[in-house]
């Protein structure tokens, strides 16, 4: 079978498109024929041995998938020949694969193999982030940074549709239409504190912070009332912020980590009612697919090396 694999880690260049065994049976796990696999800033950071997890080489690229189920669920009602979703740590960017039932979910007619495989690992983040681990509710003001990424668009989509009032945070003023057209109530394209609020009209309930800077995460708690709760989603920023205990201490504050893949291994059956939910917006019209840049698998690299430019404002999903 074909895969694109990391073969070196040192970035795009170090990805190969090669021909593998199919991978062999294991107990407690399913085969999956891959459609199409998403390619995100987790797998950049893993062709740069940069990312928690560092996989012994070589490893297949992709965390999204959209395949074919090849065997019988029946503890998920899923039949083989039945096209599933799915998000791995790595190895999705194969013809084939095996997987745990456990992260399968149903993938509805409506939904094209490439839109199925551009949008688990946002959607699902955003999701789990906000309404779990935030607690958000209807009429919450809400902060998104980093929100003309995937998941922070994600995200401002799920805070819509839960109908709280969002408020995006981006690095430039071009990005402002974009996040408009998602739904976002306002757009602030400078990490200020006043201007958030501003925007906000009042104290922010909830920040998601995506960036990780210090910068962001300081402006992000300055921004928040009196109970509101910070969440730390990511590092996109390319750094780790630290955060002075003082500030929570005195606004009577919470900073909240938010990370979605060990809780949804922790707690089976926990991601397939978040992919229900998703999919009840997606047909209500609440929240609709992102845009996507497709690459064939051979162009692995490429792909890669779009998600390293940074920039980005679509998902990149390679089809198979």
């Amino acid at each position: 079978m074909r895969a694109a694999i990391v073969a070196r880690t040192t970035g795009p260049s170090g990805v190969e498109l090669v021909d593998l065994a199919e991978p062999a049976a294991e107990p407690g796990t399913v085969e999956v024929e891959i459609r199409a696999a998403g390619v995100s800033f987790p797998d950049l950071l893993l062709s740069q041995g940069r990312y928690q997890i560092q996989p012994e080489l070589p490893f297949a690229l992709g965390t999204d998938f959209c395949g074919i189920l090849r065997e019988d669920v029946p503890e998920q009602a899923l039949r083989a020949g039945e096209r599933v979703a799915g998000v791995l740590q790595y190895g999705a960017a194969a013809e084939w694969v095996r997987v745990s039932p456990l992260g399968l979910c149903p993938v509805p007619e409506s939904l094209s193999d490439i839109d199925a495989a551009a949008m688990p690992l946002a959607y699902l983040t955003a999701h789990f982030a906000l309404l779990c681990r935030g607690g958000a509710r209807r009429g919450d003001r809400i902060l998104v940074t980093g929100a003309a990424g995937s998941v922070g668009l994600a995200a401002v989509q799920v805070g819509k549709a839960i109908g709280a009032r969002v408020v995006a945070l981006v690095r430039s003023e071009a990005d402002r239409e974009l996040l408009l057209s998602r739904g976002a109530d306002a757009v602030v394209a400078e990490a200020s504190a006043a201007k958030i609020r501003e925007a906000a009209g009042g104290g922010i309930d909830i920040a998601m912070d995506v960036v990780g800077s210090d910068d962001v995460v300081l402006e992000s708690l300055r921004s928040l009332h009196e109970g509101g709760r910070l969440l730390t989603v990511g590092y996109a920023g390319g750094s780790i912020p630290t955060v002075k205990l003082n500030r929570l201490l005195l606004g009577n504050i919470e900073v909240r980590g938010a990370s979605w893949g060990p809780y949804t291994r922790a707690h089976p059956g926990f991601m397939q009612v978040q992919w229900r939910e998703i999919m009840r917006w997606l047909a209500e019209g609440r929240i609709a697919t992102p845009d996507v840049q497709v690459f064939p698998l051979e162009d692995a690299a490429a792909a890669l090396a779009t998600v390293a430019g940074g920039g980005v404002r679509s998902r990149i999903v390679l089809e198979l």
